[in-house]
């Protein structure tokens, strides 16, 4: 059974409004998607204005109080420029308030905002992810913690809590296109989460293939070494009306991007094409969108989980229709 979950970035409110309101509301709908059966609920990481995550550990708490099923990760957290012992004390304490749902996916991120704001250089940026990682697997195996690294003062003897609810807190690796990321979370062993946000998904299997053969060749079974997909994707009651809704946000987010990023706001044609049996996007009627999961799953050689980004403007009334469709819909027909 592929798992199924959705990701948010908080989006602030379009024009800066209500922030307290966007942020109950987000908690509504991670309510929702707990009562509906949806497996698993992200908060990412960035530090823009745009976004109200760069806190996510508390908007996770706050939901760990609220909920009682559904599974508690980052989306991703930005360990290059936050200190590994934090980070695990943070979602150590959310494993307690939800009796073991907290999850981490770990990664780079997709802005580098949080270099200069917290002091570090972006000629480091690789070596400073693989020692900060490094760091957080070991206090994650161990209590007391010696430690020293090139990046952070070293730990000698360091007991270091609150400890989690489960006994090895799972710890996911999000990487995007680089060869050199699912060569390491294979040859970790970790859990691979891969972000999908264009192109056509299984363009990336050479990569999976590439994390499984490192993998294994490490001594990791292949029941260890889970892939997970991160796409755009939005669920209405008919293809049209998916795309009536979504396409018009999706498009304000590319194009605020293009200048920082050189992308370029695709036409409905085009994004429809991105929304084919094949493009990263997965967008529809519940059918449809169930039958693309299990595609997308075949094109990688199989995949246990799938998070919706979901989260691109649209409105909050039509973000819990889509959950609800989610839940009462696609996951069943998953489970067929």
């Amino acid at each position: 059974m592929i798992e199924i979950g959705i990701d948010s970035f908080a989006a602030t409110p379009k024009g800066h409004g209500d922030s307290v309101q966007a942020i109950k509301e987000l908690l509504d709908r991670i309510v929702l998607a707990d009562n509906v059966g949806i497996n698993v609920f992200g908060i990412g990481e960035h530090y823009r204005k745009e976004f109200l995550d760069s806190a996510q550990a508390v908007i996770l708490a706050a939901a760990a109080a609220r909920t009682k099923n559904i599974r508690l990760t980052s989306a991703v957290s930005v360990l290059s420029t936050t200190d590994p012992v934090r980070i695990f004390q943070n979602f150590a304490t959310i494993d307690l308030i939800s009796n073991g749902r907290a999850e981490i996916v770990a990664g780079r991120g997709s802005f580098v905002d949080s270099f200069p704001l917290f002091g570090y250089n972006l000629y480091d940026y690789d070596a400073i992810f693989a020692e900060k990682l490094n760091l957080l697997l070991k206090i994650r195996e161990n209590e007391v913690v010696s430690w020293s690294g090139r990046y952070r003062p070293p730990l000698r003897e360091q007991a270091i809590y609150p400890r989690p609810v489960q006994q090895k807190l799972p710890i996911w690796l999000g990487v995007g296109g680089t060869p050199a990321s699912f060569v390491r979370a294979g040859e970790l062993g970790l859990p691979l989460m891969v972000a999908a946000i264009g192109g056509q998904t299984h363009k990336f299997r050479p990569l999976v293939d590439l994390y499984r053969k490192h993998g294994e060749m490490a001594g990791f079974s292949p029941e260890t070494l889970r892939v997970g997909l991160h796409s755009f994707g939005f669920v209405a009651n008919t293809r049209k009306e998916a795309i009536d809704i979504f396409y018009p946000r999706y498009v304000e987010v590319i194009a605020s991007m293009s200048e920082e990023r050189g992308w370029v706001a695709p036409t409905r044609e085009q994004f429809e094409a991105q929304a084919d049996e094949k493009g990263a996007i997965v967008i529809g009627n519940p059918e449809e969108v169930a039958a693309k999961i299990i595609r997308h799953s075949e094109a990688l050689g199989g995949i246990s989980r799938f998070n919706f980004q979901m989260d691109v403007g649209i409105s909050h009334k039509e973000l819990m229709k889509g959950i609800e469709l989610i839940g009462s819909k696609v996951i069943p027909l998953l489970r067929k």
